[in-house]
């Protein structure tokens, strides 16, 4: 099998980074909440930027379509889950 590291710091593979973009994750931030990838030495953050450039991405297609306001609302809820999953884990 031949992975592809992104992030070598936590063996973070770019079928893992493009697996959490499917899942909503559209930020290299929210990338490191998923998987910590980039949260170490950061030399991979262009990388998982230039992922994240090539797919698509919920909120990114709400505002090309007009509608910035429910692209907040979007991000939003997806912050307030990323949070709750947090202090669940703490």
């Amino acid at each position: 099998m031949n992975r592809v590291y992104v992030c070598s710091c936590f063996a973070v593979t770019e079928k893992q980074v493009k697996a959490h973009a499917e899942a909503g994750a559209c930020t290299p931030r929210q990338i490191a909440s998923a998987c910590k990838a980039g949260t170490d030495c950061g030399s991979c953050v262009r990388r998982i930027q230039a992922i994240l450039g090539r797919g698509t991405c919920p909120r990114r297609e709400l505002v090309d379509q007009g509608m910035p306001a429910l692209a907040s609302e979007v991000t939003a809820m997806t912050e307030t889950a990323e949070v709750t999953e947090l202090r669940e884990a703490a």
